[in-house]
């Protein structure tokens, strides 16, 4: 079944979970989606895990369009949404409105994602009237790293926890259709998956939200220059890339690769003629 914003919100209602996971590439998104994956974000922590940066600041709408596109090519039935990245909306609603259609356009999103509560419902709610649904962002909010201080939980004290809890109504209200709570304490993600209407996506959010999502190197073991407390390793795919890549290098080097069976042969009458 083809999954959009309008179906997010059927399981929710249905009290079916819904699995998201980052991608970046056609091949692999391709895999996500014949495995039945709901959703695949096209996450600006491509800048940490394709592009090398410390953070996602640099990451740019050029970037999110190049590596979105050949995300959406390679899926058929899970929902793409593609991150709006730093400065693509906080400077205007025009921009945001701007930058999210481009997101669709050029990059075929189902719906794109942006950070914040309450400063950034009048964007919300100006890209959901342009008809392109938004997803919001709370918790941890990665682009703004620098004003809470490095990568920590939210919303454990309770001016902090009450204003999250409006954040989340203010972003449903503005028209989001789904909400992100990133390194939320698993009881208070719990008390505002109940309060909305929309579904909640956790990421280190507890098992209380409506569905989960990962970036797919942490879960799959391919990414560890920091691995966060809320990553569950699925496979260590890194450790198999890793030995498979250094016994191709073994095999080039001392010559059994190529063999015959993975070369081309010709006519041999025809090789004496060039002699």
């Amino acid at each position: 079944m083809k999954q959009t914003a309008v179906t997010f919100l059927d399981h929710k209602q249905k009290g079916e979970k819904i699995s998201m996971l980052t991608a970046y590439d056609y091949s692999t998104a391709k895999l996500m989606d014949q495995a039945g994956v709901d959703g695949i974000l096209v996450g600006d922590s491509l800048g940490n895990v394709m592009l090398g940066y410390e953070d996602t600041l640099s990451v740019t709408v050029e970037d999110m369009i190049h590596h979105g596109a050949a995300v959406a090519r390679g899926v058929k039935n899970a929902l793409v949404v593609i991150d709006m990245p730093f400065l693509s909306y906080q400077t205007s609603v025009y921009d945001a409105v701007k930058n999210a259609g481009r997101l669709v356009k050029e990059g075929h999103a189902g719906a794109v994602k942006l950070e914040g509560g309450k400063e950034v419902a009048d964007q919300i709610r100006a890209i959901t009237n342009a008809s392109i649904p938004v997803m919001g962002h709370l918790g941890l909010t990665p682009q703004s790293i620098h004003t809470l201080g490095g990568y920590r939980v939210q919303g454990k004290t309770e001016a902090a926890a009450q204003k999250l809890l409006e954040d989340a109504l203010a972003v449903e209200e503005a028209g989001a259709f789904a909400l992100t709570l990133e390194c939320v304490p698993a009881k208070l993600a719990e008390l505002i998956t109940g309060k909305l209407g929309i579904p909640t996506i956790g990421i280190g959010a507890g098992a209380g939200c409506d569905g989960q999502v990962l970036v797919y190197q942490d879960m799959l073991g391919m990414f560890d220059d920091y691995t966060p407390k809320f990553v569950k390793r699925f496979a260590d795919v890194g450790e198999v890339m890793k030995n498979a890549f250094a016994e191709y290098s073994r095999q080039v080097k001392d010559g059994s690769f190529p063999d015959q069976a993975h070369s081309f042969g010709m006519d041999e009458e025809v090789l004496k003629k060039l002699y």
